[in-house]
């Protein structure tokens, strides 16, 4: 009896890996989050290989919040807003020249208030009129993030004569799904000019109360939790398409 016990544990654990494994080489989202390293004169520094790149910007672009916010990124411990994750990916690709419209803005315009009160040294603040415009305005929005979106294979395991013993094994198994947009805005004409969804997908599969394949890693915590995970990798998968829309777009009058 004791050595049956054993073989049951062997076996179980040993589905279990394998399922983990195939989760791995299929799922886009799985493992660490898709979003890491770092960009700047140094070039791309440990990007996701699946991240398109350009070998010349296409267009300077803008960051805008969501006009609705990201209320379910709070319910997972996330941080409240996509936008630095985003960032860090386009100058990644060199698709996009990205400007700063948010705290780095606003620390620029202080800087310009402090040289007029006489504070600073002039040629230590950028002059004005010396900034760049934005072409285009890119807007992200979260469409839903599904904790347990089709998690079933407890059930198909039980119909398995041979595996229904170690069905309980996969009671715990656990699907993420994500879907995002990102929408694309000409800022002379408010043209919607491109739009990409992107979607990814995790599984956790659960042992005895432990989740296996929660590394971490990735940007800004995005890496920390499954959630987080997939919910990065459905933004590459969508900055990916959107770059291939871009590429499209005419070039503006000289």
């Amino acid at each position: 009896m004791e050595a049956k016990a054993t073989l049951k544990s062997l076996i179980a654990i040993v589905l279990a890996g394998l399922l983990v494994a195939a989760c791995r080489q299929t799922e886009l989202g799985e493992g660490g989050s898709k979003v890491s390293g770092s960009a700047g004169p140094g070039g791309a520094v440990g990007a996701a290989p699946e991240l398109v790149r350009c070998e010349a910007p296409i267009a300077t672009i803008a960051l805008a919040e969501s006009p609705h916010g990201y209320a379910v990124l709070s319910q997972h411990q996330l941080p409240p807003t996509p936008l630095p994750l985003i960032r860090v990916m386009m100058q990644q690709s060199n698709c996009f020249k990205v400007v700063d419209r948010a705290a780095g803005l606003r620390g620029t315009v202080r800087e310009q208030e402090l040289k007029e009160q006489g504070i600073l040294k002039a040629e230590t603040v950028v002059r004005k009129g010396e900034g760049i415009g934005a072409r285009l305005t890119l807007t992200p929005s979260l469409t839903f993030s599904e904790k347990n979106a089709g998690g079933g294979i407890a059930g198909i395991m039980a119909q398995i004569p041979v595996l229904r013993d170690w069905a309980g094994v996969a009671s715990n198994v656990k699907f993420k799904e994500a879907q995002v947009v990102l929408l694309l805005t000409d800022n002379e004409t408010t043209e919607q000019l491109a739009a990409a969804t992107g979607a990814a997908r995790a599984t956790d599969l659960g042992v005895g109360g432990l989740v296996i394949g929660k590394v971490i890693g990735g940007a800004a915590g995005w890496g920390i939790t499954n959630e987080g995970k997939v919910i990065a990798a459905a933004f590459l998968d969508a900055h990916n398409k959107l770059v291939a829309q871009a590429r499209l777009l005419p070039k503006p009058a000289s």
